[in-house]
């Protein structure tokens, strides 16, 4: 679905639709004289102008979108009732924003930060978003976290600048977040282009067939243009030449009919699984080993369409998690519960409370049919129809049938910790991942780290940094330890 057509040609016009002058000049007491406050021409325009922004994005700032097509290739029946996800072959549209995390609007697209990866199927049963990162595991596993965190990586209050301290401090605090730090440090710290990286759910999530039977899954979008990565020193050069280079890539891949793509592969764990797992399966900092649960391929993923306007459909875009279809729901993770309620509140206050009415955002496959009413920008789409239900007037009505199947709960209400499993560890994955890197891949790891690290202004918040690494593995920690004291010296 692209945006209505309106028409370019003829006169130039006011917003209400009368003809303009004369737009090179503006209305004046005399030759010469000062400005009248009654060229409306003018202060519409200059109106218009101040307006033109709406507030950006408090994480996720810096992104680009597409258009494109995600195509069903095996049959997943066994596990869910989604209707998009229903026969081999089967054609969705979707709408895939790429961002960073910490930067602004205005920063640049090579930088070392995680990638969103934020995916919207216009499904026939309404939207279904999957709001995922290029990483397969995050830096904290409870919401309540996220502010702080999130704070640690923009701007300091005092200095107005990221400061290593705050990011350090609290990752060294933090020993959750040792995983996606070695990730983030890592080779694929910076990709190369959006179209050179995997993108990944992220979160477990729940498949439910028509059987009711419920199942645990995790995505992956497995890049086929092959991963590409910059390594500190390539992403500086790029981010100085060119700081929209993700944006023009993608933007310029797609115009010349170079069609990117990923393999979708999903994770699937029956849910009696979960309770026995050797660790908590909806801890968002570990990711579930390959060999337990083998990554099974259903589909794939091709953007091969760019927006016409990219404030009204890449800006304007939002996606929640909370945005879910029969047969896909939520999971126990403690992050994914939190984001349930944060993204659809940031989307509000950020671009209205009408922002689902807009083209990118609205359903393209259906109709919503909702009681909602009114609001900044309401369009009036619901003409004279009674706003309530139950109602004797044909109005929408409930369907008595659960999007996701229920679970079960026990104990008493409290600030818990999520449930400890046997092998429950913030250390071995990041040791694992780094054990699996060649000798180079270790060597510009642990040259990315010293470098941040070093830029600390306390030798005991390096030392707490240092020792995660080193509780990850020995190796890691001791050299890693010798390269931040070479360049603190």
């Amino acid at each position: 679905m692209t945006l209505e057509a309106h028409v370019t040609q003829g006169p130039l016009t006011t917003e209400a639709g009368a003809p303009v002058a004369d737009n090179q000049n503006s209305e004046t007491a005399g030759v010469g004289g000062p400005v009248l406050v009654q060229d409306q021409a003018l202060l519409e325009k200059l109106a218009h102008f101040n307006r033109e922004r709406i507030p950006e994005r408090v994480v996720h700032a810096r992104g680009a979108g597409a258009y494109g097509t995600f195509t069903l290739t095996r049959d997943v029946s066994q596990w869910t009732r989604a209707k998009f996800l229903s026969e081999v072959g089967k054609q969705t549209e979707t709408f895939l924003r790429f961002s960073t995390v910490a930067g602004n609007l205005g920063a640049a697209d090579a930088v070392r930060d995680p990638r969103g990866f934020a995916l919207k199927f216009y499904t026939e049963d309404g939207n279904y978003d999957l709001v995922g990162n290029n990483t397969p595991v995050f830096f904290i596993k409870d919401a309540i976290k996220f502010p702080d965190f999130i704070h640690t990586q923009k701007r300091d209050p005092y200095t107005g600048s990221q400061e290593a301290d705050n990011v350090w401090d609290f990752w060294g605090l933090s020993p959750e977040s040792t995983h996606q730090v070695t990730w983030l440090f890592g080779d694929r710290g910076i990709p190369a282009s959006y179209r050179h990286m995997n993108g990944y759910g992220s979160h477990t999530y729940q498949w439910n067939n028509a059987d009711g039977e419920v199942f645990w899954v995790k995505y992956h979008f497995k890049t086929d243009q092959g991963i590409k990565t910059l390594t500190t020193s390539e992403a500086a050069e790029t981010s100085g030449l060119d700081p929209d280079s993700h944006q023009r890539d993608l933007r310029q891949a797609i115009e010349r009919g170079d069609f990117p793509s990923w393999t979708v592969q999903v994770q699937i764990m029956p849910a009696a699984e979960a309770a026995d797992y050797r660790f908590n399966p909806f801890d968002l900092t570990k990711v579930w080993p390959r060999e337990d649960y083998p990554p099974i391929e259903i589909g794939k993923l091709e953007l091969n369409r760019n927006p016409e306007n990219v404030f009204a459909e890449v800006e304007q875009s939002i996606f929640s998690p909370a945005h879910f279809v029969p047969g896909i729901g939520p999971s126990p993770d403690k992050m994914l519960q939190g984001r349930l309620f944060a993204y659809g509140d940031a989307h509000r206050y950020r671009v209205g409370i009408n922002a689902d009415h807009l083209p990118v955002n609205r359903p393209h496959a259906t109709e919503a049919r909702t009681n909602s009413r009114d609001g900044y920008l309401y369009d009036g789409r619901h003409a004279g129809n009674k706003n309530y239900e139950p109602n004797s007037f044909g109005g929408p009505f409930q369907t008595d049938k659960p999007l996701w199947q229920s679970n079960t709960v026990s104990g008493a209400t409290g600030n818990h910790e999520a449930p400890s499993h046997a092998e429950d560890n913030d250390f071995v994955q990041a040791g694992n991942l780094y054990r699996k890197m060649s000798d180079a891949e270790k060597e510009r790891l642990i040259e990315n780290l010293a470098q941040n690290i070093a830029g600390v202004s306390r030798d005991d918040i390096a030392e707490r940094a240092i020792n995660n690494f080193r509780q990850a593995d020995g190796d890691f920690g001791k050299r890693l330890e010798a390269a931040v004291q070479a360049h603190r010296a």
